[in-house]
């Protein structure tokens, strides 16, 4: 993420898109979903799980995925602060743009 990045995931992490999710948009499109319908504060994640997989979790207000044992690779604050200044009350905008 930069003011000159964006596109889809290179490397390994790419590589861990493509066999959990079948396709980077299909990861994206989960990983909106996550974002934008979680009610009230919170995060979306992109984790590695227990097991290796990685998955998007959610989590509400100050929950924190290393609680369950996974490891974070990229998080969206979907509390207001995050966009509201920006985006008022267009999440999903925000979520767009992230």
């Amino acid at each position: 993420m930069s003011p000159k990045g964006g596109g889809e995931a290179k490397g390994p992490v790419a590589d861990a898109i493509k066999k959990s999710f079948g396709q980077f948009d299909a990861f994206k499109k989960k990983f909106s979903e996550a974002a934008v319908g979680h009610f009230g504060s919170g995060w979306a994640w992109l984790v590695r799980a227990k097991d290796g997989s990685i998955q998007v979790v959610a989590t509400h207000d100050a929950g924190c995925p290393v609680r369950e044992g996974q490891t974070p690779i990229i998080t969206c604050d979907v509390w207001e602060h995050a966009y509201y200044i920006d985006y008022r009350n267009e999440r999903a905008k925000y979520v767009d743009a992230y």
